[in-house]
């Protein structure tokens, strides 16, 4: 960190020092609450055979989806494959690794990687394939498997509201994975709907601390919904 102002100008040093081969944990579900600028920028770098972290991948032509288009995704770990045709075509033909893992789980791997936590056990996933390999202890009588934290080289976050100073507050179904996402990343880069002064935003009301934050920027979002459901006129 150069000084204590996060904000940079361009999506291309936003995701400065993203290389092959790294992990990306990603806020967001589905299509609410993502980066889609940043996302877009992994996708013009063509930056190959990332881990990428996330609840799922997004749909075929938008979100995290884009990022199959050109097979620059190696691994996936995330809880459902959801409606996107193409995450589930590589899948299936073996073209991509996919670790899929309970939502809650999947929280928590990034929360505690970001406490510095290696591990924690969990009773969610006992008696599946989930458990398969993994260590099993009981506690009070019930078995619980050990499940590993994650962090990764980058992570890539939504939020509504910024400080100059990395603070953030999240709005309504974007606090999903994104809080604990950003906590996770070695360089967590935040792509925000605004931009405000330090002293702007109270205390109260920020979400996640800049300290875990390393660089802010400015995007336009389309918010494209996935699947738009209405109610017959009367």
């Amino acid at each position: 960190m150069a000084g204590f102002d996060k904000v940079v100008s361009s999506y291309e040093e936003a995701m400065q020092g993203l290389k092959d081969g790294d992990t990306v944990i990603a806020g967001g579900f589905g299509l609410c609450g993502i980066p889609e600028g940043l996302i877009a920028e992994i996708k013009k770098q063509g930056t190959k055979d990332l881990t990428l972290v996330s609840n799922n991948c997004g749909v075929d032509d938008f979100g995290l989806g884009i990022l199959l288009q050109d097979k620059q995704i190696k691994k996936i770990i995330a809880s459902y494959v959801g409606e996107n045709a193409l995450f589930e075509q590589q899948l299936l033909s073996g073209e991509i690794d996919v670790e899929l893992t309970p939502q809650g789980t999947l929280a928590e791997k990034m929360r505690a990687g970001g406490a510095g936590i290696p591990g924690f056990y969990t009773a969610t996933g006992y008696g599946t394939p989930i458990a398969e390999d993994k260590e099993v202890k009981e506690f009070n009588g019930r078995p619980y498997i050990l499940e590993e934290s994650i962090t990764g080289e980058f992570a890539i976050i939504k939020a509504w509201k910024a400080d100059r100073y990395g603070n953030l507050v999240f709005r309504h179904t974007a606090m999903n994975f994104n809080p604990m996402a950003a906590t996770a990343g070695k360089i967590t880069v935040v792509e925000v709907e605004e931009i405000v002064e330090p002293g702007e935003l109270a205390p109260s009301e920020i979400h996640t601390p800049g300290i875990y934050v390393n660089r802010v920027i400015k995007g336009s979002f389309e918010k494209r919904i996935e699947r738009v459901t209405t109610r017959p006129s009367t």
